[in-house]
């Protein structure tokens, strides 16, 4: 540590405080706190104690330490430094005491005030950490040189070797203040003294103004820069002419060695005002001053005279670092020693003049080893950071090599760079996004990937403007210096900040200073930034063609990093293009190489670099892809390249380059991969029922080489089509929209161009299903013909069960395992063999896995020789344990680069040796089974173990019996150095979050479904230890500041081992902190379903009588799950991106448990008419049985709500599963967020429930009846009959229905709910939703039994339709659905009657649409698919309408996906039974909508059910009618004259 430290504390970096904080034993919260909010140095050396307390929440105690050991540490460092310097000879002490006094006084700073005694002791603290600075050239005219405030100079010095000038410092503080004759005599005097003082000894000399000369200023110290206001320089100039009032004789002399002042401007990082350091040189040639001797009367200002004064003349000498007059006992010795002094100053000119001329440098070498951080070639990975000024026109023809780097972002101080400068010239070979410096200002709620997607940065390069854009009409104004340290040094302290401490870490770019013009203020301030929050210089490089450019940088920057660093990093003299021809010989790639993609007649067109770059969600693979790699660089890589890829890596279009161009051996081709290019062969024949868009799926076990497959089809396809990779976290709708472009670039005719691969790889099917959709909306738009084929979407999806997937769907999916065919055997043994020729097998460790078909033992042998005589307690063994937990149950899971360098606490110097250093800390071990990756898009390192099964079996092997997976996570959590690592926090926290609450999903590619994280459920099931598991998500729940989501998680915990007081208190944490979330509202009324179960079985299991009183307990919990459940309904409701229906079917499940209870109480079990006295307490609002009335006292009002709420609920699932497609196949993906329990098979529960609801409202003994076929008595009450009706499954159209697909006894249950109804129903006045069940009971019962006398005729039920309400606005959604389907119009209607009958349905479908949009909601159609129930068929009367599940036979032994695609390609609509069934309709589209002609002539619109078949242009069309709660819907439109 004394290493790190050794530096002035104020140059600190964070890490190097935190460090020493450490060294003195404060606590690691406080270490914490003060790193997250960037303290570093120079913030330490300002901290007082009650800063501490009021802003880092610290205790007194901690704080006073603090800042008493901060103190002791600067008392320490002053001492040490006051040691090291040269104390002055009691000679030069008296010489002190005999200055003049008013030099003296001149020289101090003014006096400060009393209330000032805090900065003048902070003044005093900061004095030991002042930086070295080097003078201004000497007599150097043209030079732009700059002193930066506070550095200090070497001491002032007498004469050396006579041509070396000495140096004499005034503070000049006050007297800068004067009045011009005041300031001008000070001036003169101080000039005139030391100006003789130097040529009387003939030596060269510097007089500065503005610099500390005494170490009597309190707060400063000897030779600090600190500057002088400059109002007027011509005072100073004019200020010489005192020469002549002064100097009796030689006056031409003094003139010709005294050179006019120079004006050295003060940059202050404080301070907007400008301050000058005022310097005189003093150059006494001996062909001026030979045999002379100079005598001076100084000047003086006299106040009591009110006038310049002269003093006696006077000969002056410099006298080591002073100048003093020559004595009248010394004079006569002076005189005689004229021709020595003269000798040994021509002696000196001589020397000067003789000095060897510059060595040549080898800037080429330089610049080559500063580019490629030492190796070969530039890092194609490796990310710029430009920083440039104004460019030569002359220069910009030399930028190639600019055009070929990976460049980031450019901070450009040229305002016209976008109209003549670089920018210009950038633009014509690359895209860039303009931005000012304001657009790098985050919003606090804004995350980082948030940030870089909103300004597009990694895909295009961000054009910063610092000082306005001339060419722009926005606010961005260019601004003289001073006015941009004002105004605009913020946006770019903030803008460097954001950059190189939250989105690039260390060692992942280079900054690159362009100095092309004169170097200003700014561009000064912009490498402080740098190099304060790059933490040093390591990584930025200067270069600059002149010197006298180069002159103010390297005084500026030689204060922060110290002139040989500087020197080391900068390239000065070189020409742009010299720069350019040298820098491309060592680029992976060739200037400007084209890529041609092909075209549609057979040969390739050139693809631009900047319309490349605007489809930036697609890497698109040309047809000369990677020709533009150097030869040089492939001839150095290839053996790496392709030793990275048999390790483990993933696949890179090199490694297929490289085989195709045999510099290695072929890459294998899998079984897989023919069978996958069959599929697309076979896609790629002309088919006039094609759909525009076709899919492949690729399931392949993790790791065992699937996306090699899919890109190998890309790579070997990417002649004859055009072929991408979409990249991930693009929305569906922008990749679709390159796609389109990808597709018909240069391209004359939209009809006529290739077909668009495109390999999506580990995406959710939701996320296919947009883009699929996305992609038909824009084919639909371009107006392409149907069967014309666009694109081919091949999904790459991981699974653990390949198989079972392709089973599913074999004309569309295809599986890769890790078992291999005998062909692929002898092809692995083959290749096997040959590699292990080239590389140790530890190096390709992924393909010898492989080719043993990662055998499990073989796996463990592996595993168990890999980590013999590894030191289990090091810490890169704990880093090897991290990496394989998140392995091994979170998928894609890696951990960062930094953050592992953080935790290994390795503090690498040189950012050009980076990652040699992280590889040599690492262990043999770790070296082994640690894959580097690289992130495609931002190119940041990462790690993860070669394979998912082998960090299975190290975490298994590693841990042993001594540690269990909990205490290592809990680890984890607890590792503060991973968790608080700045970048790639967001990635490394979604990991975590996910280790500890993701479930399980078949669907995601996971073994089986879990009801925890598998995390969870190992430690629960497989270490016995539900409480530590507990422990662990407590210990998260704080760790990620209490996140509601785990909290909710504790809840489910906690009540799946029935500790539901716990479960009641996490729950109600999570619902405080989101009280409008519906799932966690769902999983807090669960907490109270389970509470309400386990108090249920508890009474079943005591075998007593249940009583009011023994059941109050669970009555309560019931009532307040439905209570919770009904919260989560109306949250679910009120949201418009997601529909949770759990809370609906929750609601109805507890309410029959409760119904259950209630009713098997002796109070009402016991007694014959128990039943009927249940019914009339839950029915009569007054009604209270004496048994029940006490202790159920607060509940009796909601207990006689239960059969309404209920009916409500199951009224409410009924419709929602009457509008959209229902039961939910092995393939349907899952929410986000999901709710607790899922109900597999709705209509089924429905059905069941519905009866079952049915059953408790009704007398059972008159459903027993009625089965049986037996009469029931006429005197049963309306509300009796209903429940009898819901008994039997008639409670809801969705119920009935149901009946259609679940026929066992639905012909006689049909009936017997129809003879519950009223023999004139016409005359009975029903309630709206008894009209619509028994409509659909008969329409039901005609479906299935066509024949039946007890069917009403159509008529009768168009009559009873006329009851529902006028006002459309109150008639249920089921009720407009039957009006469209009652009210069709015939073929032999009369023109009246079918304009009556349009009308109706007219307006039933204006009503049917707006509550269609409700329901659905801001979901996607693939969420909220509509349902069609019926078809219009052959037929007359109800006879018409065809049931939907009598197509059943025609998809029958086919899965649920292949069904859907059958139906969804248009191949079902075809088969001959369906066109037997069903009436074609004749209608015409106009403007991609579909019509059919209503009676006198008008336009019924008719909704499409597939978009992308309607014809583009004005057609006559055929199409099939189909009856949804949307309205009706047109399918397997033909454009043709007749069916």
């Amino acid at each position: 540590m004394a290493d790190k430290l050794d530096q002035s504390p104020k140059s600190w970096t964070e890490s190097q405080v935190s460090t020493w904080l450490r060294s003195i034993g404060v606590k690691e919260q406080y270490i914490e706190k003060l790193y997250e909010e960037e303290v570093d140095g120079r913030i330490l050396v300002t901290l007082d104690v009650a800063f501490l307390k009021t802003e880092f929440c610290m205790k007194s105690g901690p704080a006073h330490y603090i800042i008493q050991k901060r103190d002791e540490l600067i008392n320490s460092k002053q001492k040490s430094q006051e040691k090291k310097k040269p104390t002055k000879t009691e000679l030069e002490q008296k010489n002190n005491q005999n200055q003049c006094p008013s030099t003296t006084s001149e020289s101090r700073p003014p006096h400060i005030p009393g209330r000032d005694q805090d900065a003048i002791k902070e003044r005093e603290r900061e004095s030991t950490l002042k930086e070295d600075c080097r003078p201004r050239p000497f007599d150097q005219e043209g030079i732009d040189f700059i002193y930066v405030k506070h550095r200090v100079l070497q001491p002032e010095s007498g004469a050396f070797n006579l041509t070396a000038p000495c140096h004499e410092f005034k503070s000049f503080s006050v007297a800068a203040g004067l009045d011009r004759t005041r300031l001008q005599a000070k001036f003169a005097k101080e000039i005139l003294k030391f100006a003789t003082g130097c040529m009387n000894i003939r030596t060269n000399g510097t007089i500065h103004f503005g610099v500390m000369d005494s170490k009597e200023d309190t707060g400063y110290v000897h030779g600090e820069i600190i500057g002088i206001p400059v109002k007027e320089k011509d005072i100073y100039v004019d200020a010489l002419d005192y020469i002549e009032k002064s100097i009796s004789s030689d006056k031409e002399h003094v003139r010709q060695c005294v050179r006019p002042p120079r004006f050295i401007e003060v940059m202050d990082q404080e301070s907007t005002e400008k301050m000058y350091v005022v310097e005189v040189d003093i150059v006494p040639l001996l062909s001026i001053v030979k045999s002379k001797v100079y005598a001076v009367r100084l000047p003086n200002f006299k106040e009591e005279t009110n006038k310049v004064e002269y003093e006696k003349e006077t000969i002056l000498r410099r006298v080591g670092s002073k100048t003093e007059p020559v004595s009248d006992k010394d004079l006569c010795d002076f005189y005689q020693r004229v021709k020595d002094r003269d000798a040994l100053r021509e002696e000196a000119e001589k020397n000067q003049f003789l000095s060897a001329p510059d060595f040549c440098k080898d800037l080429g070498r330089k610049l080559t080893m500063l580019m490629t951080s030492g190796k070969k070639f530039m890092e194609k990975e490796k990310w710029f950071i430009l920083v440039t000024n104004r460019f030569k026109p002359e220069d910009l023809c030399s930028v190639d090599w600019l055009v070929n780097m990976n460049i980031f972002c450019v901070f450009d101080f040229d305002p016209d760079s976008k109209v003549s400068g670089l920018c210009s010239k950038y633009l014509e070979h690359h895209v860039a996004n303009m931005h000012s410096l304001q657009s790098y200002r985050k919003s606090g709620d804004m995350t980082i990937k948030e940030f870089t997607i909103d300004l597009h940065l990694f895909e295009q390069t961000s054009w910063i403007f610092c000082n306005g854009q001339t060419d722009f009409k926005g606010s961005e104004t260019p601004c003289d210096e001073m006015t941009w340290i004002k105004t605009k040094m913020t946006f770019f302290s903030e803008a460097v900040s954001l950059i190189c401490k939250q989105i690039l870490p260390k060692g992942t770019f280079q900054v690159l200073f362009l100095l092309t013009s004169p170097v200003e203020k700014p561009l000064l301030h912009t490498f402080y930034e740098f190099f304060r929050d790059m933490e040093g210089h390591e990584d930025i490089i200067c270069i600059c063609e002149s010197q006298k450019n180069f002159q103010k940088w390297q005084s500026f920057a030689e204060g922060s990093c110290g002139t040989e660093t500087v020197n080391n990093s900068s390239v000065v003299g070189m020409k742009m293009s010299h720069i350019n021809a040298t820098l491309q010989l060592i680029q992976p790639v060739k200037a400007c190489a084209s890529k041609h993609l092909p075209i549609f007649v057979k040969g390739t067109c050139l693809l631009e670099t900047q319309v490349e770059e605007q489809m930036y969600s697609l890497e698109i693979v040309t047809v000369n892809h990677c020709d533009e790699t150097s030869e040089d660089f492939i001839c150095e890589e290839k053996a790496n390249i392709e030793q990275q890829f048999y390790h483990g890596g993933r696949v890179n279009w090199l490694n297929f380059w490289l085989a195709e161009h045999k510099y290695v051996g072929e890459v294998i081709e899998r079984d897989a991969y023919h069978e996958v290019s069959k599929f697309l062969n076979d896609a790629l024949k002309w088919n006039a029922d094609e759909t525009p868009v076709n899919s492949i799926n690729i399931y392949h076990h993790p790791g065992s080489g699937g996306s090699t497959v899919a890109r190998l089809v890309l790579w070997n396809n990417r002649r004859d089509l055009r072929c991408a990779v979409v990249k991930p976290s693009y929305p569906a709708g922008v990749v679709a929209q390159h796609a389109v472009e990808l597709r018909e670039y240069e391209e004359k005719d939209p009809h006529r161009c290739l077909p668009v691969l495109l390999l999506i790889e580990d995406s959710e099917k939701e996320y296919l299903d947009d883009l699929r959709n996305e992609l038909e909306v824009a084919v639909n738009t371009k107006r392409i013909q149907f069967g014309t084929l666009c694109f081919i979407l091949l999904s790459c999806r991981r699974s653990y069960d390949p198989e079972r997937k392709c089973k599913e769907s074999p004309l569309q999916n295809v599986s890769v395992t890790h078992k291999l065919s005998r062909q692929e055997k002898r092809k692995f043994s083959g290749k096997r063999q040959t590699l292990e020729e080239r590389y140790e097998p530890d190096f390709i460790l992924t393909f010898v896995l492989m080719s043993e078909e990662f055998n499990v033992d073989y796996v463990q042998q592996f595993v168990e020789h890999l980590l013999e005589g590894i030191d289990r307690k090091s810490v890169v063994t704990r880093l090897i344990l991290y990496v394989a937990l998140l392995n091994t149950y979170v998928q894609n899971s890696f951990i960062s680069q930094s953050h592992c360098e953080a935790l290994l606490a390795l503090t690498i110097h040189l950012e050009r040796f980076h990652q040699h250093e992280f590889e040599k800390s690492l262990s043999p071990q770790a070296k082994l089974v640690f894959l580097h990756l690289r992130d495609d898009k931002t190119h940041i390192e990462s790690i993860r173990i070669i394979h998912p099964l082998v960090a299975k079996e190290i975490l298994l092997q590693l841990l042993g019996s001594q540690q269990t997976q909990s205490s290592l996570a809990m680890d984890l959590l607890h590792e503060n150095v991973l968790f608080e690592h700045r970048f790639g926090r967001e990635e490394y926290l979604s990991f975590l979050r996910a280790l500890f609450i993701r479930r399980a999903r078949i669907s995601k590619g996971d073994k089986y479904d879990s009801f925890f994280s598998p995390l969870i459920e190992h430690v629960c099931e497989n270490e016995k230890s539900p409480d530590k598991a507990i422990e662990l998500l407590e210990e998260a729940f704080q760790r990620f500041t209490q996140n509601p989501f785990f909290a909710q998680q504790l809840a489910r915990l906690h009540y799946t081992y029935e500790k539901f007081e716990e479960a009641k208190h996490w729950a109600e944490t999570a619902a405080k902190q989101l009280p409008n979330n519906s799932y966690i509202l769902d999983t807090k009324g669960q907490v109270y379903k389970k509470w309400f179960q386990a108090k249920y079985k508890a009474i079943e299991n005591d075998n007593k009588p249940k009583t009011a009183q023994n059941t109050a307990g669970a009555v309560e919990t019931a009532l307040k799950a439905i209570e919770c459940f009904q919260e989560c309904e109306k949250a679910a409701e009120a949201d418009i991106e997601t529909m949770n229906s759990s809370g609906f079917f929750s609601e109805v499940e507890v309410g029959c448990s409760l119904l259950k209870l209630i009713t098997s109480l002796d109070v009402f079990a016991n007694r014959a008419s128990g039943h009927s006295e249940c019914m009339k307490y839950l029915l009569t609002p007054d009604y209270i049985p004496e048994g029940v009335e006490g202790p159920w006292e607060p509940f009796h009002g909601r207990l006689k709500k239960l059969h309404k709420t209920m009916q409500d609920a199951l009224e409410w699932i009924s419709e929602d599963l009457s509008y959209f497609q229902t039961d939910i196949g092995a393939d349907e993906e899952e929410t986000p967020e999901s709710p607790e329990e899922k109900i597999s098979h709705p209509l089924t529960w429905l059905a069941k429930k519905s009866s079952e609801y049915g059953k408790y409202f009704s007398e059972s003994y008159f459903t027993a009846l009625l089965k049986k076929g037996q009469s029931i008595p006429a005197n049963l009450t309306p509300f009796q009959k209903r429940m009898i009706i819901c008994h039997l499954g008639g409670g809801n159209v969705t119920s009935i229905l149901s009946k259609l697909s679940d026929q066992r006894d639905a012909v006689h249950l049909l009936q017997s709910m129809l003879s519950l109804y009223p023999s004139n129903p016409v005359k009975a006045k029903f309630g709206q939703r008894d009209i619509v069940n028994y409509i659909v009971a008969h329409i039901s019962l005609n479906c299935l039994s066509p024949q039946t006398q007890k069917v009403a005729p159509l008529k009768d039920l168009q009559a009873l339709c006329r009851q529902f309400p006028s006002d459309k606005r109150k008639c249920l959604p089921s009720a407009l659905f039957l009006l469209t389907l009652l009210f069709w119009p015939e073929d032999h209607d009369t023109e009246l009657e079918k304009e009556t009958k349009y009308e109706i349905v007219q307006s039933a479908v204006e009503h049917m649409e707006k509550g269609y949009w409700t329901k659905k909601k801001d979901l996607p159609p693939r969420r909220r698919r509509i349902y069609t129930h019926f078809f219009l068929g052959n037929g007359n009367g109800l006879d018409k309408f065809v049931h939907k599940r009598k197509f059943e036979s025609v998809t029958k032994g086919i899965s649920v996906s292949e069904k859907r695609m059958k139906w969804f390609r248009g191949e079902a609509w075809k088969k001959p039974e369906i066109a037997k069934m069903l009436k074609c309709v004749s209608g015409w589209t106009e403007d991609g909508a579909v019509y059919l002609e209503g009676p006198q002539k008008k336009k019924f619109s008719i909704v499409p059910l597939h978009v992308p078949s309607v014809p583009h242009g004005n057609e006559n069309i055929t199409f099939y009618l189909g009856f949804t709660f949307r309205g009706p819907v047109a399918c397997n439109i033909v454009v043709k004259s007749c069916c």
